[in-house]
């Protein structure tokens, strides 16, 4: 038979064949391009098409196909060719002329744009505004809140702090301490509809008032766990009361570290009275602004979240009963809250974040 035609010589160079050898052992990505990289480094020993691709178990015209591939154009052969498409209909000027005027203009009848009012005064469509805005993460309808801190110790605050939670005292426990003032137990004023498939639970959107309460708390950092109890009203009186709770519960052997806003009530007479017969207690102020620094309202925010938001309490006893239900329950099985940052990150993005507000003009 006569035998087929002669294959030239494919031979790699030193460079070409580390390259080959990255690309074909690629774990996951661009296995199409790993197996035609595994299909040149066969070709280079010398063997042919037919052996070649009864080892890698392809087709000859495949291997064919990329040996020629790689004769002529070397490695870029073997990479794929850009795919015909429609042709852009959006420019360059285009979508940097939508991005300034989000970013710079405002709408005359709105305080944000939306995507329908930007494709009005930009003259593209809706689904173009929208896909740019993701392309460059811009939200016009979404706000945040923040505020700096005035505190002229700021920086000390929140040295002392953080250094409690991320390295606590030996001997000692750190507890944060606030009050949830003015609870308030709210009753629907018909009766709920419950969740069922399709449907969402649905409620009125009034509601009657059966009185509040306040909720003091102390959450030890260490261990999750947290001291509570409920008051009518959150005047030093009953914060004296929640200290003798927490002195109650706490060894005599330990001393105690409380991390507190600065409320009113936790600087009067009475309480400066009650530290001073306890040696052991020391008290470590947040900065004026800055309750983020009390983990306490963290656990705050999954009370309500959990708890509060979507109750419905009938007197001011069924609040209190399911509020210290949720607090029996999360001290089952207490899970503490870890500090990440510390003292010399959170100055730095404060900072960063003053040089950014300072040149914006408002």
């Amino acid at each position: 038979m006569a035998a087929g035609r002669p294959k030239a010589r494919l031979t790699v160079a030193p460079s070409e064949r580390a390259t080959l050898v990255e690309w074909a052992r690629r774990p996951k990505t661009a296995q199409a391009l790993a197996q035609r990289a595994r299909i040149v480094l066969a070709c280079a020993t010398g063997d042919t098409n037919t052996a070649v691709a009864d080892a890698l178990g392809v087709t000859k015209q495949t291997v064919g196909k990329w040996r020629a591939r790689f004769l002529e154009r070397r490695l870029d052969g073997l990479l794929d060719e850009p795919r015909p498409g429609a042709p852009r209909r959006i420019s360059d000027a285009q979508v940097e002329k939508a991005v300034r005027l989000t970013l710079e203009t405002l709408p005359r009848d709105a305080t944000h744009w939306s995507t329908r009012s930007m494709a009005a005064r930009s003259g593209l469509s809706q689904t173009s505004i929208r896909r740019i805005w993701n392309a460059f993460g811009l939200q016009p309808h979404r706000t945040e809140t923040f505020k700096l801190s005035k505190d002229p110790l700021f920086v000390e605050k929140v040295r002392d702090i953080v250094g409690l939670y991320m390295s606590p005292p030996d001997k000692a426990l750190v507890l944060c301490v606030d009050e949830k003032s003015q609870i308030q137990a709210l009753d629907r004023s018909q009766p709920l509809l419950p969740m069922r498939p399709g449907q969402a639970e649905r409620r009125s959107h009034d509601y009657r008032r059966h009185g509040t309460t306040s909720l003091f708390a102390a959450l030890d950092v260490r261990s999750g766990e947290v001291i509570g109890r409920c008051q009518s009203r959150h005047r030093s009186v009953e914060f004296r009361k929640f200290l003798d709770t927490i002195d109650a519960s706490v060894p005599e052997h330990l001393d105690v570290h409380l991390v507190l806003d600065n409320y009113g009530t936790h600087k009067t007479a009475l309480i400066r009275k009650w530290l001073a017969k306890r040696p052991r207690y020391h008290l470590h102020f947040t900065p004026t602004g800055a309750s983020w620094l009390n983990l306490v309202e963290r656990w705050f925010a999954l009370l309500t979240d959990k708890q509060i938001r979507r109750g419905v309490h009938r007197s001011t006893e069924e609040l209190v009963t399911a509020i210290m239900n949720y607090l029996e329950v999360s001290n089952e099985n207490p899970k503490p809250f870890v500090w990440t940052k510390t003292a010399d990150e959170i100055l730095e993005s404060v900072a960063r974040f003053c040089r950014r507000t300072s040149g914006s003009g408002h």
